[in-house]
Order: C-alpha cells, then sequence, then structure tokens
C-alpha cells in the first residue's frame, strides 16, 4: 500500500523519560488520522519529530516512499508537512498577512517585502476554503479560534499537502469546532493528509478514517474508526475500562458562601464586559457557568481571583467582602483559582515543578521558616501532590514546568489548588487538554471537594461537561446572567439557545 507518511520504529528519550517506544506510524492520502493517547503518551513528540522539531534516536521516515531527514522545520514545510500547533506560534502585534508570510516573505525589487501580493494570496486562500480571515487584522484583536485560521492559513500558504494539528479543539467554542470539522473534510477531499492529534473521542469518531493509539510511549495499535466505539477507544487508550459519567451523591444545598452582587467589570478596551451580574453559590454545590467564548467569563473569573479591577458591585465570601483586594489576600481569604490559561496564569514555565507547586504557600511554614526556604519541605509537599494526581515527568518534582505536556501541566495545576481545599475553588476550563481518564479523575476529585462543603464555580465550553458534573448551570450572555437551570431538566440544545441569547428563563438565583 502506498502511504504518504510512514514513520518507522521511531524511538525517542528524553531526560529520565522514554517518550516514543518503538512507534510505527503509517498515513494514506487523503485521510484524516486520529493519533489518540493520554497525556504524556508521546502523541506531540512524535508529531514535533515528523515536523524536523526533535531528532529521534532511532527509526526512519517515509516521507511518499522515499527516505527522508528531517532536521528543521524548513526541511518539513520544503516536503509538504505543516503544523499548528496547540500553543499557537503567532506574533500578536503583527497583522495576519504578516504572520503568514514570515520567514517566506514575498520580495521585490531592492528585497523589499511585496506585502500587497502576499496579502491577495492569503485573501485567495481565505475564500476557497472558506477560513474568512482578514488579512489586515491585527492578531490580539481576534478570536482564539480565528487565530487558529491563521495557523492553517500558514500551512497553505507554504503549499502544505500533509497538515498536523496538534489538539486543535482545546480552546474553540463547539461552533468553531464544527467548523474546523468541515475545513479538514474539505482537504481531505482535495486530497491532503491530515494527522489529528487528539483525545476527544466524538471528533475521531465525527471526522476521522483511521486512529492509532499511543499509550506510556508505545503503540497499541491503528484501527478503522467506523469498527471501533468511543468506548473501544478509551480503553485502547486508558489500558481499562472509563465511566464517562461522574457518580455524584445527591445532596441539599448548604449556607451561602459565595455572593456577587450587580457586580459591573470592564474589559481591557473599557467595555462593560460583566454586567450587573449577581450571583450565589452555596457550599456543597458545583455551580456551572455555561457560555460561548467571549461573554465575560474571563473578566469575571479575573475580578473574582483579584487578577481585575471591579468598576462596581461587590463579591463576598463567607459574609466578608473581598472586593478588590489583592491577589495573595483573596487567596488567604479561601478562594482557589484553576485558571482558564495554564501558560499565562497557572504556572512559572522555567521554575521546576515543586517550586511551581508551593507559588501560594512558599512563605508559609513548614515551606519556609523566617523567610528561608525549607527545599526538602518544599520536594516533600510536591512529591505528594505528584503521586496524588498522577502528574508524570521526566524528572519528578526537578522537572521544569516547560517540559512538561499540557495535560499533565493541568493535572499540577489542579493538584496544588485542590490540595490548599479553599473555601471557595473557580474551576476555569478545568479539563481543557485532558484525556478522558485524567477528565474522569478531575471530575471525581472536584466531587470530592464538593463532598467536603466547599462551593466550586466551574467555567467550561464543554456542555457535556457542564451537564455532566453541575448542581446548578447558570447561562451568561453579553456579561449577563440568562437563566439558572437545573441540569436534570435541560439539555444541550436549550442552554445553546441561552447561549446564543435567543432564550431567557427566570434569573431566579435558589
Amino acid at each position: 500500500m502506498d502511504y504518504v507518511i510512514e514513520m518507522l520504529n521511531i524511538t525517542k528519550d528524553f531526560p529520565g523519560i522514554r517518550a516514543n517506544d518503538d512507534v510505527t506510524l503509517q498515513v494514506k492520502k487523503g485521510e484524516i488520522h486520529a493519533l489518540l493517547g493520554e497525556n504524556g503518551a508521546g502523541k506531540s513528540t512524535l508529531m514535533s519529530i515528523l515536523f524536523g522539531l526533535y531528532k529521534p534516536n532511532k527509526g526512519q521516515i517515509k516521507v511518499n516512499g522515499k527516505e527522508v531527514n528531517i532536521d528543521n522545520p524548513h526541511v518539513a514545510n520544503d516536503l509538504g508537512i505543516g503544523m499548528v500547533h496547540q500553543h499557537f506560534k503567532l506574533v500578536e502585534n503583527f497583522t495576519v498577512t504578516e504572520n503568514i508570510i514570515l520567514g517566506d516573505e514575498p520580495k521585490k525589487s531592492f528585497g523589499r517585502v511585496d506585502i500587497e501580493k502576499a496579502r491577495k494570496r492569503v485573501k485567495e486562500t481565505s475564500e476557497k476554503y472558506g477560513l474568512s480571515v482578514d488579512p489586515d487584522s491585527k492578531i490580539e484583536d481576534i478570536s482564539v479560534g480565528m487565530q487558529q485560521r491563521v495557523e492553517i492559513s500558514k500551512m497553505l500558504y507554504r503549499d502544505a499537502e500533509i497538515l498536523i494539528f496538534d489538539e486543535p479543539t482545546a480552546v474553540l467554542t463547539p461552533q468553531e469546532i464544527d467548523d474546523l470539522m468541515n475545513i479538514m473534510r474539505t482537504f481531505a477531499k482535495e486530497g491532503k493528509s491530515i494527522i489529528l492529534i487528539t483525545h476527544k473521542l466524538k471528533e475521531i469518531k465525527a471526522v476521522a478514517d483511521t486512529c492509532t493509539v499511543l499509550r506510556r510511549g508505545k503503540m497499541i495499535g491503528s484501527v478503522n474508526v467506523a469498527d471501533v466505539t468511543e468506548k473501544d477507544l478509551a480503553e485502547m487508550m486508558v489500558g481499562r475500562e472509563v465511566f464517562f459519567q461522574v457518580d455524584k451523591p445527591e445532596r441539599k444545598q448548604g449556607k451561602k458562601i459565595v455572593e456577587i452582587k450587580k457586580l459591573n467589570v470592564k474589559d481591557n478596551r473599557g467595555l462593560m464586559a460583566v454586567n450587573n451580574l449577581s450571583l450565589d453559590i452555596h457550599a456543597g454545590e458545583i455551580l456551572g457557568l455555561a457560555g460561548i467564548d467571549g461573554n465575560g467569563q474571563t473578566e469575571l473569573i479575573e475580578a473574582l481571583s483579584g487578577l481585575r479591577k471591579i468598576d462596581s458591585g461587590s463579591i463576598a465570601l463567607n459574609d466578608e467582602d473581598i472586593s478588590n483586594r489583592s491577589i495573595r489576600k483573596i487567596t488567604e481569604a479561601g478562594v482557589g483559582h484553576i485558571p482558564q490559561d495554564r501558560h499565562k496564569y497557572g504556572l512559572v514555565l522555567d521554575f521546576r515543578l515543586d517550586e511551581n507547586l508551593v507559588l501560594q504557600t512558599y512563605y508559609k511554614e513548614p515551606n519556609s521558616v523566617r523567610g528561608i526556604l525549607k527545599h526538602d519541605e518544599i520536594t516533600k509537599k510536591a512529591q505528594q501532590i505528584i503521586d496524588e494526581f498522577d502528574v508524570r515527568s521526566g524528572q519528578g518534582a526537578m522537572t521544569v514546568a516547560r517540559s512538561m505536556s499540557g495535560g499533565n501541566q493541568q493535572k499540577a495545576i489542579i493538584g496544588r489548588e485542590i490540595d490548599r481545599s479553599p473555601d471557595f475553588l473557580i474551576a476555569a476550563q478545568p479539563t481543557r487538554g485532558l484525556d478522558v481518564g485524567a477528565i474522569e479523575y478531575i471530575h471525581s476529585r472536584l466531587v470530592a471537594e464538593r463532598e467536603k462543603e466547599r462551593a466550586i464555580l466551574m467555567i467550561s465550553l464543554e456542555l457535556d461537561e457542564i451537564l455532566n458534573i453541575s448542581d446548578r448551570i447558570a447561562v451568561i450572555y453579553e456579561g449577563e446572567i440568562v437563566g439558572i437551570l437545573d441540569p436534570k431538566k435541560t439539555d444541550e440544545k436549550e442552554i445553546g439557545l441561552m447561549m446564543s441569547g435567543s432564550k431567557r428563563v427566570g434569573v431566579a438565583n435558589e
């Protein structure tokens, strides 16, 4: 059989860890080939080898039947291989066109960049594939979903025939995910080959032809997607049966822990992003906040955690006003925060894992005594969180956070926040970028915090997650709460209508 890509017996070692162990991946022309695995299973490493970012210790790569040596991304581009990374590689204050042509600029005479020619080609590509990117917009002014389309346009501009997507839907809304799936199908029909790194089983079933499964660096097998169920794929991925529904005991609503009254918060442009928002969260409940990205969730989270000043209104925790306090004072009052952007707000990427796990407590005993850090105690605490939350890393507590997989970075943050057992836990996209096994575990930990009478606000773009573990669901639209729903009496369709502003229900806060 003719394959466009053959990665044969690939092995890759990093300090303390074998990321790929004798892995073989074969991709046919015009197919969508999913690469499935748990966090840290070696998916991104394998694709980084194909794209020339890493060199394998062993193994060979063939493109269209010919053995090749891909020792940097320029070689990959010349071979028609493009990659959209999980964390986009864009220059914020450049325009869309400037980002797309970066490193491959068309020149006029005297070496000047022919920006008009590039702009025209970007526009033509965008129209041909229905990408709807505006060549003149600045990256900092466009949505995350649109930034991803810029990354896709970058590949197409370089005439890529083999397109690698690394966790492409982790930051997208449900509508953007549907649009991306359609774009992928169009590419496949055109004869382009797509490798889709993901752990979202629903998406694999919706769009992929073939699926190769990795577990702890080893290849488990390749299957025809039409012949297997989501449950089969989950078991191949984690090596055991996975339960998609969380077991959540019934409980009565406890006392009011958090009271948000008539809150108004402005965004970075000075426009009101949170409008007169009132919400109560009680002991022993998970309140799910559903909404399309960009409807005030970010500003609300930042106001609650101290990252952003509020304009008016109040936030009370256990009857104490914590509005506009410093981040440390809010943390000490009993607020935990799992941020939606783990790199920006969750970790200091160049610190070690143990240092990251005591960011809020390093100045307290036993982590320090009279201002002197006690490294043995810090390492001991870090090891306890690593073991409890199954944080996988090459060098344990000494691992630099940047070198860990996204999912394991997320587990470290969740472990750090839950370990402090705050009265009020803000969980923003807590399972973004996690595989089904890790999602199942994190959901069970959130439910365990609920059992300890904690108040939990969970913000998620995943409606099945909101429906699965919330006790009540608040829907936000244009910075306002447009309804509070009982998860047992609603469905994705009703929530979806409210998220788009076309339906409201009584906003009583009971």
